[in-house]
C-alpha cells in the first residue's frame, strides 16, 4: 500500500526466537534503527542472561517474554500483550523452527515428526493468525517467514545429514503459506519469505549438529555452495532489513539465501566446437 521505504524508527516488531543465534542479531538490528520490540523465547535459558543484558544496551524499548509457542492457547495473549505494551504491531518476524538434523536424531520418531511439524509449520500459522489485525491496523506492515533450503532440496547429497523429511515437507509448507497469507494481507501487510541455506548457528557452526559431523562431510557442504562458505548471521540481518525498509512493492515472494547451495554440485559443460556436432 505504502510506496515508500519504511521508517523504522518508532515501530514494533515482534521477533520470535531472539534469544540467539539470528532471531538475536536481526532483533538487536531492529533496536539499533530505533525499532520497539517483543521477544520470545523457550529453550536455551543459558542465554537469557547475554539476552537481557545485550538488548538492554540498545536503550530501546523492548519486551522479553518466555511463551511456549507450540502452546496455541499461549499464543494470542502473547501477541496481545506484546501489542498493548507498544500500541500495535508493524513487523513480524517469523522465525521459529526445529531442525531436522539426522546426524543429531538418526532415524525418525514419532514425537520427532510431530514436533518438527509443529514447530517450524503450525506456530508460525498461529502466530500470524494473532497477529494480523494488528499488523493490517498499522497500514504499512511487514511479515517475514523464515523456511530452509530443505523446502527444494529434502534429504539428498551434503545436506542428508542436516534435513530429514520432515523439516523438509514442514519448510516446503512455508512457502505455501507465505503466498496464501500475502493474499489475505495485501494491501496493508507485506508478506515475504526468507529462505536460508547453510549458516552459522542455524546448520553451522554454532550448532550441535555441526561438531557431529567428519570434516570430510563439512568440506563437502562449502563445496556444493557455489560461494565457497557457510552463511553468517550478518547476511541474514542484511536480508530483512532490505525486506523491511527496501521492498515496498515485493510480497508473496520467496528470496532464497543459500550462497549458491541449490545450484551448486553439478559444472557447466564447456561450449562443444561447433565442427564437433
Amino acid at each position: 500500500m505504502n510506496a515508500e521505504a519504511m521508517d523504522l524508527k518508532g515501530k514494533t516488531a515482534l521477533v520470535l526466537g531472539g534469544i540467539k543465534g539470528i532471531g538475536k542479531a536481526v532483533g538487536l538490528a531492529l533496536a539499533n534503527c530505533g525499532v520497539r520490540l517483543a521477544l520470545s523465547w523457550y529453550d536455551w535459558q543459558d542465554s537469557l542472561d547475554s539476552m537481557e543484558r545485550d538488548f538492554a544496551a540498545t536503550g530501546t524499548p523492548h519486551l522479553i517474554e518466555r511463551v511456549n509457542l507450540l502452546d496455541t492457547k499461549a499464543v494470542a495473549p502473547f501477541v496481545d500483550h506484546a501489542a498493548n505494551c507498544f500500541g500495535g504491531i508493524d513487523i513480524l518476524i517469523n522465525n521459529i523452527e526445529r531442525g531436522g538434523w539426522p546426524v543429531v536424531h538418526g532415524a525418525y520418531t514419532l514425537e520427532q515428526w510431530d514436533l518438527e511439524l509443529a514447530t517450524t509449520l503450525r506456530a508460525k500459522q498461529w502466530v500470524f493468525q494473532a497477529a494480523l489485525p494488528y499488523l493490517k491496523k498499522s497500514g504499512n506492515g511487514c511479515v517475514i517467514n523464515f523456511s530452509s533450503i530443505a523446502g527444494i532440496t529434502g534429504r539428498c547429497g551434503p545436506v542428508s545429514y542436516l534435513f530429514n523429511e520432515g523439516y523438509s515437507a514442514a519448510n516446503r509448507g512455508i512457502s505455501l503459506l507465505t503466498e496464501t497469507w500475502a493474499r489475505l494481507a495485501a494491501p496493508e501487510v507485506r508478506v515475504n519469505e526468507l529462505m536460508l541455506g547453510i549458516f552459522e548457528t542455524r546448520h553451522a557452526q554454532g550448532t550441535r549438529g555441526w561438531g557431529l559431523l567428519s570434516e570430510d562431510q563439512k568440506q563437502a557442504l562449502v563445496d556444493h555452495t557455489l560461494l565457497g562458505r557457510v552463511g553468517l548471521t550478518d547476511d541474514v540481518v542484511r536480508a530483512v532489513m532490505f525486506l523491511i525498509k527496501d521492498a515496498p512493492y515485493m510480497t508473496g515472494s520467496v528470496l532464497r539465501l543459500d550462497g549458491g547451495y541449490v545450484l551448486g554440485g553439478e559444472p557447466v559443460a564447456p561450449m562443444p566446437d561447433y565442427g564437433a556436432i
